[in-house]
């Protein structure tokens, strides 16, 4: 016989028919000669719920059945007596897979803490709450890949490891073969990176965004999906030291073309977790943030303002809000500032446009006043910036002129270059942190809850 996951048993039950389930106990729990077991696989949030008549079952193997063991049952499905569940099995045979240790298996049906269970993230994933996180998040990477794959864009494996910082900010992982007790050095007391794997200094990746303008370049659109990383010493729950990005690129795309994608890009998204995530969206709107639904829906059903960065700061100037941070022209804003646009200001999703260049990135094209640049962020209730995007600078003089002004380093950018010497085009494209992005779908609030192992300062478990 073969095995049917739960997901399937209970979305299209074949009652009165033998059927095969296997999965670790949730529950078990005896009333005079019945025991009832609730059994997860980890396809779907819901338990099905085994009946065992202790006639047909010794008493060595009902004792083992015990809360996180795992185990195989055989029998007929029927239609339940009981409340809580339209279908049961009634047991014809169960063989036990692995026992567990009921004195030390920390997950025993009460509440644990989020941070108890970022300790034991090797066994969280058994929880309901993690159940429901990691299901929506493979549902929204499988998305991801199905929006840009229908739409004509060529998925692009950027490096991991590189030797240009995109960012421009220095906070990167260094990657290196060289003896850490005993490291080269030159002549000018700076250490020697020919002696290392690569024979120059490298890292590990920030952002796939400029290798991917490079097959923009050629192939018109394509989009990244994959880890980076920032070595950045932040404790917030808003950062992680390793993390997904999605990064479309487009050749002969503007910035109203950029933004146009990132608005139809996340309805899609957010459709798509509402149409097949039903049960861990209502498990986790109940559970976790009784505004989940609501929220998703809000986005689902409004257009993005879109509104220029100085206009943006009028208004924040004009409001009696007290800041924790001041606001000026210049200054990049924080969330509290985005999130007062969009939840109490605006009531929609913002798209904010042409920031001060000063506070972006080398590569962003640079408009006819000479003080902004044609980027664009996406701002979210309850997030703030989910999006971060621009269309790129495509004159090679002055993208030059800017690499220069910030004193970047030439030799590590000359093949960015090239695509403005050899056939430049107008091309933007943008950058959304996934986890950012699981974090809305999921109501989360910590950003290390979205990612099976939390890579943060000193901790590298798992």
């Amino acid at each position: 016989m073969k095995r049917i996951r739960i997901k399937n048993l209970l979305t299209s039950p074949v009652v009165g028919e033998v059927v095969e389930v296997k999965g670790w106990v949730r529950t078990k729990r005896e009333i005079k000669n019945v025991a009832f077991v609730s059994l997860n696989d980890g396809s779907t949030i819901n338990n099905i719920q085994i009946v065992i008549d202790l006639n047909t079952i010794s008493a060595e193997l009902l004792r083992d059945i015990t809360t996180g063991a795992s185990i195989g049952v055989t029998g007929k499905l029927v239609e339940s007596q009981g409340q809580g569940q339209s279908v049961e099995i009634q047991a014809s045979e169960v063989i036990l897979y692995g026992k567990c240790d009921s004195e030390t298996y920390p997950l025993q049906k009460k509440g644990h803490s989020m941070e108890f269970l970022r300790d034991i993230a090797h066994l969280r994933f058994r929880t309901n709450t993690f159940g429901a996180v990691f299901r929506i998040r493979h549902a929204m990477a499988f998305a991801i890949h199905k929006y840009f794959n229908d739409r004509g864009f060529f998925y692009l494996h950027t490096p991991i490891i590189t030797g240009s910082d995109c960012e421009g900010a220095g906070e990167m992982f260094h990657v290196t073969t060289m003896n850490l007790n005993n490291i080269p050095m030159g002549e000018n007391g700076g250490i020697d990176y020919s002696a290392d794997f690569f024979g120059k200094e490298t890292n590990l990746t920030v952002s796939g965004q400029l290798e991917g303008e490079l097959g923009a370049m050629a192939l018109g659109e394509i989009y990244t999906f994959g880890p980076t990383f920032r070595a950045e010493n932040s404790n917030t729950p808003r950062h992680l030291a390793e993390f997904w990005m999605i990064e479309p690129e487009m050749a002969f795309w503007d910035l109203n073309d950029n933004m146009d994608l990132a608005e139809d890009f996340l309805k899609y998204l957010i459709s798509y977790a509402l149409e097949n995530c039903h049960d861990d969206l209502e498990f986790l709107n109940k559970m976790i943030d009784k505004e989940l639904l609501s929220r998703l829906r809000f986005v689902q059903e409004n257009s993005f303002v879109r509104l220029p960065y100085t206009e943006a700061i009028t208004i924040l100037e004009a409001s009696e809000w007290t800041w924790e941070y001041p606001v000026y022209w210049g200054r990049d804003l924080q969330a509290e500032h985005e999130r007062f646009l969009v939840e109490t200001h605006f009531r929609r999703p913002v798209i904010l446009t042409d920031y001060p260049k000063e506070i972006k990135a080398f590569y962003m094209k640079q408009n006819d006043d000479g003080k902004t640049v044609r980027a664009m962020d996406v701002l979210f209730p309850g997030i703030g910036e989910i999006i971060g995007g621009s269309q790129r600078e495509e004159s090679y003089d002055k993208l030059a002129a800017r690499i220069d002004e910030l004193k970047l380093p030439m030799k590590d950018l000359w093949w960015y270059l090239d695509t403005r010497r050899y056939g430049t085009v107008p091309h933007s494209g943008f950058g959304l942190g996934f986890e950012r992005l699981i974090l809305f779908m999921t109501g989360m609030s910590n950003i290390r809850d979205v990612i099976p192992f939390p890579r943060t300062p000193g901790k590298a478990e798992f």
